[in-house]
């Protein structure tokens, strides 16, 4: 599969949706996220929790240990590992949601952020800086499908609902995440793209279209319709 690849700490491991390996991570990965769904359908309500927060700790440890080997080994660097990048910001929402007081919003930013940022991620995979490793290329996909998985659990099994408006609340808070991350790429520097802000993912990705800042533009349009239509489709009624 990567045999004949060489890799180093600036490599953007780009995988194809329509190649082998992107086929079977897909269906990989979504076997696991529907089987953990299904099974959660039918256990009680404190093993429903149990079995959620054990999948929170699981990525508690993953971030920890990611983290930790890069800066073990010198790697960890500011414009890559800060944990600003939408899909880890999810990830650390994560890692804190189910071990704190009730929180919808929190919950309902994860829900479109995580669900959707997940999905996409899996959809249009994109291992930033990939050094060629099984842990790197592994953590990318567990992260990934529990950011997509936690929230649809919770929905389905853990009572946990959208509000009318929560659509347009978080495209709202979204905005202001990038108010805030936009010009901290420029004051970090050094090629410093966290959230996509700086420079448009590698990938091909139809919503993904446009020069900086155009393409910026036109995800806010595209992101705003699937918050609505997500809302839309999950508000109609639970399975």
């Amino acid at each position: 599969m990567m045999n004949n690849l060489l890799f180093n700490q600036h490599e953007h491991y780009i995988i194809d949706l329509q190649s082998f390996e992107g086929l079977r991570n897909l269906t990989i990965s979504s076997l696991i996220i529907i089987s953990i769904l299904v099974v959660g359908k039918y256990l009680n309500k404190n093993t429903k929790l149990t079995l959620a927060k054990a999948i929170c700790i699981l990525a508690i440890i993953l971030t920890l240990y990611g983290h930790l080997i890069d800066i073990v080994n010198e790697n960890w660097r500011l414009h890559e590992d800060l944990p600003i990048h939408l899909c880890s910001i999810s990830n650390l929402i994560i890692c804190v949601i189910l071990f704190i007081p009730k929180n919808n919003k929190l919950f309902e930013f994860l829900f479109y952020c995580g669900f959707l940022g997940g999905l996409m991620a899996i959809l249009t995979p994109q291992i930033n800086y990939y050094d060629g490793g099984i842990f790197m290329y592994l953590e990318y996909y567990i992260n990934h499908g529990i950011i997509i998985l936690i929230p649809l659990y919770m929905f389905y099994h853990l009572e946990m609902k959208l509000s009318k408006y929560s659509w347009l609340t978080t495209f709202i808070i979204l905005n202001i995440l990038m108010i805030i991350v936009m010009p901290l790429n420029f004051l970090i520097g050094s090629g410093s793209n966290y959230m996509y802000l700086s420079e448009s993912p590698k990938i091909d990705n139809p919503l993904v279209f446009g020069d900086w800042p155009f393409y910026i533009v036109n995800w806010e349009i595209i992101v705003l319709i699937l918050f609505y239509f997500t809302y839309l489709i999950f508000t109609r009624k639970k399975i």
